[in-house]
């Protein structure tokens, strides 16, 4: 079987409750190195999209590809909002079942 790639999913709530309503400068700042990062995902060809409920707390998924679990959570652990400790991960296999013709 040769090295066929898989879709991930991780989910990631922030670390301080209350922090996207009032985040410290340090937390702005590792935010949008966040969304940086998964614009360069995307401009990789690895993400597939990413996004957050809009509510006080949210939580936030990025779906994309990776060929097993190692080279997954080290995309995941290598998000500074996550490495930075603003926002706690879990990592979870994942396949998209239905989409629409944009995203297949």
């Amino acid at each position: 079987m040769g090295d066929t790639t898989r879709q991930w999913i991780y989910r990631i709530v922030p670390a301080r409750p209350g922090m996207p309503a009032d985040p410290t400068p340090e937390e702005v700042a590792l935010a949008q190195a966040h969304f940086a990062y998964l614009v360069e995902l995307k401009e990789r060809g690895i993400l597939v999209l990413a996004g957050r409920t809009q509510e006080d707390d949210p939580v936030g998924i990025a779906i994309f590809d990776a060929p097993d679990e190692p080279v997954a959570r080290a995309l995941m652990d290598a998000d500074p909002a996550i490495a930075g400790g603003l926002f706690l991960a879990t990592l979870h296999p994942y396949s998209v079942a239905v989409a629409r013709d944009s995203l297949s």
